[in-house]
């Protein structure tokens, strides 16, 4: 019963992650995309497809990675070389990203998924209690566990993320100093992009293989408030992840058994200890000053 609820937290937590990990990467750059829910949608139902159409899920992983990006790409296009708002900007592709897909899924709802294996190593998967659990998983659990170590690597130990880190926090001074601004931001919201692309083709792959309008559920916005919750750190935004997870499956359970709690109230629990978390950390200013990009949102514009 323990194996098989920790299983599934790991499950529920790794589409949040690969998302979060992305937005924090895009927000490091000083820019605000609030187009996650579209982009993961689009990641969903691209991954799907050519999942079904081909045969293989990796191809669907690749799928829907290319698909956030596309999508992100034209945010990029947006904000970056147009200079348009990038709140309205990223809400109105995150409402593009929800209808569109709707449209080039419509054929796929009811049909049986291709599942994203999960790994079988002999004389460790079938280990006691932590087989399943440690060697067990789909490559892409794997993946967004990696992704938390090379991007937290690379934001503070690289010269890359010293770069990015400081086109994120004072991007006229950067430019002063010759880095491609404007550059440095596509990389970020491109990188963000595939990875909210992932995180949306994990829930068509893995979660649930199969399509549903709207799959994700709102998870995108969670996924951007996981960034606030781990102030702009990727290990922090890994616990973010794993803690909405469990309040979540935990609601679940408690369901199943009947302990007589309202099923609204257990179905909100996780938002609930979402905004309650984010209060706590905002009451820290010393790491929320410290950690906050100084040009989030602001867009830039070189002289010319």
């Amino acid at each position: 019963m323990l194996e098989a609820t920790i299983l599934t937290i790991i499950t529920a937590a790794t589409p949040l992650l690969l998302a979060a990990i992305g937005e924090l990467v895009t927000e490091r750059s000083g820019v605000l995309n609030l187009g996650v829910e579209g982009m993961m949608v689009m990641g969903a139902v691209a991954g799907f497809g050519i999942a079904l159409m081909t045969g293989s899920a990796l191809l669907g992983v690749v799928a829907a990675a290319l698909a956030g990006m596309a999508l992100s790409l034209l945010f990029a296009v947006l904000t970056q070389t147009l200079v348009t708002n990038q709140v309205a900007t990223g809400l109105a592709l995150t409402l593009f990203g929800i209808g569109l897909s709707g449209l080039a899924g419509e054929r796929f709802v009811g049909q049986p998924g291709v599942r994203l294996q999960k790994l079988d190593i002999p004389g460790l998967t079938d280990l006691p209690y932590v087989g399943k659990i440690l060697f067990g998983q789909d490559i892409l659990v794997y993946f967004s566990v990696v992704l938390v170590l090379v991007v937290g690597h690379v934001l503070f130990r690289t010269r890359i993320g010293l770069v990015l880190r400081a086109v994120g926090d004072n991007h006229g001074s950067a430019h002063a100093l010759g880095y491609r601004v404007i550059a440095v931001r596509y990389g970020a919201i491109l990188f963000g992009g595939a990875a909210s692309g992932l995180g949306g083709g994990y829930l068509s792959l893995a979660y649930t293989p199969q399509w549903v309008e709207n799959m994700t559920a709102g998870r995108g916005w969670i996924a951007l408030a996981l960034v606030v919750f781990a102030s702009w750190l990727p290990w922090r935004a890994m616990v973010g992840a794993y803690l909405f997870a469990t309040v979540t499956i935990l609601g679940f359970a408690a369901q199943g058994m009947g302990l007589g709690i309202p099923a609204q109230f257990l179905s909100s629990l996780p938002y609930l200890v979402t905004i309650l978390a984010l209060v706590i950390i905002s009451k820290n200013r010393l790491v929320m000053r410290a950690n906050t990009p100084a040009c989030l949102g602001q867009s830039f514009v070189p002289d010319r």
